[in-house]
């Protein structure tokens, strides 16, 4: 087994129909940069990696664009969500929905538990989870 500090998630890769669409999303509304982009014409795919720091020392989120898909995909019912802390969860879902974020579940305690939890929803249907933290 690896020893903790030789080991850490470096991404978390989803599909995207519309790749100009998620980028805006991720980096306008979710306030992400745009660390690298990709385009592999043998495969007709690219590759986007988007997050809130440097992929050395930060998990990232890859968006994968398959070219010419026209169908949405299926997110699978195993598939839970992406969660990012924010120290206000209720100012960023107020800035979210002035900026045209869809959120889909209002800040506030989880029905069991002190911590406060919002969930915001990606234009591919991905559910994000914004985590109250200190």
């Amino acid at each position: 087994m690896a020893d903790a500090r030789d080991v850490r998630v470096l991404h978390t890769m989803i599909r995207v129909l519309d790749l100009e669409r998620s980028l805006d999303f991720y980096t306008r509304i979710l306030g992400m940069k745009l660390l690298r982009r990709n385009d592999y014409p043998a495969g007709e795919f690219t590759l986007a990696f988007v997050g809130y720091g440097d992929e050395k020392s930060q998990a990232v989120i890859e968006l994968t664009h398959n070219w010419g898909r026209k169908e949405p995909y299926v997110i699978g019912d195993g598939f839970g969500h992406i969660a990012i802390g924010a120290r206000d969860i209720y100012a960023l879902c107020d800035e979210l929905k002035k900026a045209g974020g869809k959120v889909v579940r209002e800040p506030g305690p989880m029905k069991h538990g002190s911590t406060h939890i919002a969930f915001v929803e990606d234009p591919d249907g991905y559910k994000i989870e914004l985590i109250q933290v200190d």
